[in-house]
C-alpha cells in the first residue's frame, strides 16, 4: 500500500511546521512549501525525525508557481489525498497607515492561495472519490478586530470559500474543513509585519498573541486541526475565544463591531505623518521601545518568544 501524500501549503514555520509534524506522525508522506529556502531548510531538519518530508519552494501569489508545484507533486509522489493551507501573513497597523498593497498581499496569501491550491486539487480528489482540504482562516475571519485589516478582509473571504466549496462537494467523498482559530501561541508576533506608530502596535500585539490567557497552545491546535481535517468534519474552531467570539457575532453583530470600536479607541493612533512604505519585523518593532518597555513586554512575550524559537520563527 502507497504511503497516502499530504500537501501543506506554509509549512516552513509555525502552525504550518505543526500541522506537517502531525501529519507525519500519522503516517503520510509530507510535501511542505514556503517562499523562503532558508525557512523551508530547518524545517527540513526539524521534521526528519518525523517521517519523510519534501520541502519546495513556492510563492503562493503567483498562480502558476501553485500549478507547477501541485503538478510536481503528484508526479513524483501520486495524489495528493490531503490539503491544509496555513501560510499567512499578518500587518498590524491602523487602517490609515495600511496601502493598497497591503490589502494585496494579505488577500493573494490568504483567500487566493487556498482557492488556487483547492481548485488544482479537487478535480483529481473527485474523481477517486476521496480527498481531505483544510483551510486555516480565523476568528479574524468571523469578527474583525482593530488594526488587522487586511488580514481580516483576506480571512473573512477564506471563511466563505471553504464552507461554500464543502457544501460544493458534499456528496462527492470529498470534504473542506473550515479552521477557525483564535489566539496560539506560534511565535507570529516576530514575524509580524508593523505600520504605523511600530513599537507602540508591537506592544499590545506581542503580548496578546503570547499570553497563555489569551491564546492557546500551538501544538494542541494542530492535533485539533489535523483530526478534524481527516475526518472530514466541515467546522473546527480552536481555542474558547474564538468559540465566544463566534456566538457572540452571530446573536448580536453590531455589539460586536461596537466593542471593537472601543477596543479601537484603545489601541495607538495612526501617527500625523505616515510613511506608507515603513514596514517592521517584531523584533526590530522591539528595538525601538524604551528599555523599560523592552523589559516589560519582552516579560508579557515570554511565552510566544518561546515558540518562535521551537516553531522556526526566529530569522537567522
Amino acid at each position: 500500500m502507497e504511503t497516502p501524500v499530504a500537501l501543506v501549503v506554509g509549512a516552513s514555520r509555525g502552525l504550518g511546521l505543526l500541522v506537517a509534524r502531525e501529519l507525519l506522525e500519522r503516517g503520510f508522506l509530507v510535501v511542505g512549501c514556503a517562499r523562503t529556502q532558508a525557512d523551508l531548510d530547518r524545517a527540513a531538519e526539524l521534521l526528519a525525525p518525523h517521517g519523510p518530508t519534501q520541502m519546495l519552494t513556492c510563492d503562493v501569489r503567483d498562480p502558476q508557481q501553485i500549478t507547477d508545484l501541485v503538478d510536481r507533486v503528484e508526479r513524483e509522489h501520486g495524489p495528493i489525498e490531503v490539503l491544509i493551507t496555513v501560510a499567512g501573513i499578518i500587518q498590524v497597523g491602523p487602517a490609515e497607515a495600511m496601502t493598497e498593497e497591503h490589502f494585496r498581499d494579505a488577500v493573494d496569501t490568504m483567500l487566493w492561495a487556498p482557492v488556487r491550491f483547492a481548485r488544482a486539487v479537487v478535480p483529481g480528489m473527485r474523481e477517486r472519490g476521496h480527498g481531505r482540504i483544510g483551510t486555516v482562516t480565523s476568528i479574524g475571519g468571523v469578527v474583525s478586530p482593530p488594526h488587522l485589516l487586511p488580514y481580516s478582509v483576506a480571512k473573512f473571504g477564506a471563511v466563505g470559500f471553504a464552507e461554500g466549496l464543502a457544501a460544493d462537494l458534499a456528496g462527492t467523498g470529498v470534504s473542506s474543513t473550515t479552521i477557525v482559530p483564535g489566539l496560539m501561541r506560534t511565535g507570529s508576533h516576530e514575524r509580524a509585519h508593523f505600520t504605523g506608530e511600530h513599537e507602540h502596535e508591537y506592544a499590545w500585539f506581542g503580548p496578546a498573541a503570547s499570553l497563555p490567557l489569551l491564546t492557546v497552545s500551538a501544538e494542541r491546535a494542530a492535533r485539533k486541526i489535523v483530526r478534524g481535517v481527516l475526518a472530514g468534519r466541515p467546522h473546527v474552531v480552536i481555542g474558547a475565544l474564538a468559540h465566544v467570539g463566534m456566538r457572540v457575532h452571530g446573536i448580536a453583530p453590531a455589539t460586536t463591531v461596537r466593542l471593537m470600536g472601543l477596543g479601537n479607541r484603545l489601541l495607538p493612533e495612526a501617527p500625523g505623518s505616515i510613511d506608507e512604505s515603513a514596514i517592521l519585523l517584531g523584533r526590530q518593532a522591539m528595538q525601538r521601545l524604551s528599555e523599560r518597555g523592552r523589559r516589560v513586554v519582552g516579560t508579557l512575550t515570554t511565552w510566544g518568544s518561546s515558540a518562535a524559537e521551537q516553531f522556526n520563527q526566529r530569522r537567522s
